[in-house]
């Protein structure tokens, strides 16, 4: 397995993130959302390394097959860590993929760390600008919704994350986008984490205010949100996202919920090829046609 150090614990002990590297080209960089791994990405990474580029996905610390330690899980952190993976592969030319939780690390990297070497940015479903409703923030999500995600872990943690896969997914009564056995499988990444981790890491993309982290963005980005998104609402995260950079290019993705990498996931793969740009690389994908 392969493994890149980030740091130390308060222990003196190393911090090890795993990551997941496949293909050749140009590195695109995914960062998964909160409270899976790495695996989210199963369609895109596979996909993306077909058509021409190295992909790079990696386990958030306290996450999949990441070091777990205890102590902060803010996004200074995270973005460290990122940090290390880029510097650690001596990655250049990158295009960095935020999902959700991670569109929180993509942001607070090109502030905190000057945008080194990346070229491009995609923003997936994610918790930027700022989701906490505030007085300056009248749009967002109020505090005691977030407070139940905390209540609701430390109760069940398990029952919470099923219930939570749905809404996820976009799973009703009648609305069925997914299987059984994606629920299932959903379930199976995000249990592995520490519950330590879960909860620091709920509490860090709900309060973080990353908007001044946006505003320093200056290279081409994309912007893609599903207006049925229940998890990450769009009129408080995709819309003021894409009014603080409105150079970007936002596509919205008309009644597709939160986990739209699995729902709408060749349009997802397209669109992003689109924005990154990829050629075949095998005698499977010679012809470059849309995967939609």
């Amino acid at each position: 397995m392969s493994f890149i150090k980030a740091g130390q614990d308060a222990q003196g002990n190393d911090i090890n993130i795993f990551y997941q590297d496949w293909g050749q080209g140009d590195p695109v960089v995914l960062i998964h959302g909160w409270p899976a791994d790495h695996q989210m990405w199963e369609h895109q990474s596979h996909s993306l390394a077909h058509y021409g580029k190295r992909v790079i996905a990696y386990d958030r610390r306290g996450f999949g097959k990441s070091d777990k330690p205890w102590g902060s899980y803010d996004y200074d952190v995270l973005a460290d860590d990122l940090k290390a993976l880029l510097d650690g592969l001596d990655l250049q030319n990158v295009t960095l993929v935020g999902f959700s939780m991670g569109g929180g690390e993509v942001a607070r990297y090109m502030s905190r760390h000057g945008g080194a070497r990346v070229s491009r940015v995609a923003l997936v479903s994610a918790v930027t600008p700022f989701l906490l409703k505030t007085d300056d923030n009248p749009d967002g999500v109020p505090q005691k919704e977030f407070d139940k995600i905390i209540e609701g872990l430390r109760k069940d943690r398990p029952d919470f994350l099923q219930t939570f896969g749905k809404q996820f997914y976009g799973v009703g009564v009648v609305s069925k986008p997914v299987s059984q056995a994606t629920l299932d499988w959903m379930q199976m990444l995000c249990l592995p984490a520490a519950p330590h981790a879960t909860e620091e890491c709920a509490k860090a993309f709900s309060g973080t205010d990353f908007r001044q982290d946006v505003r320093s963005i200056k290279v081409p980005t994309l912007i893609i949100h599903g207006t049925d998104d229940q998890t990450v609402p769009i009129k408080s995260s995709g819309d003021k996202t894409a009014e603080l950079l409105p150079q970007a290019t936002y596509i919205k993705y008309d009644g597709e919920p939160h986990g739209l990498f699995i729902t709408a996931k060749d349009r997802l793969t397209q669109d992003l090829l689109d924005f990154i740009g990829g050629t075949a690389g095998d005698n499977r994908y010679q012809v470059r046609e849309p995967l939609v």
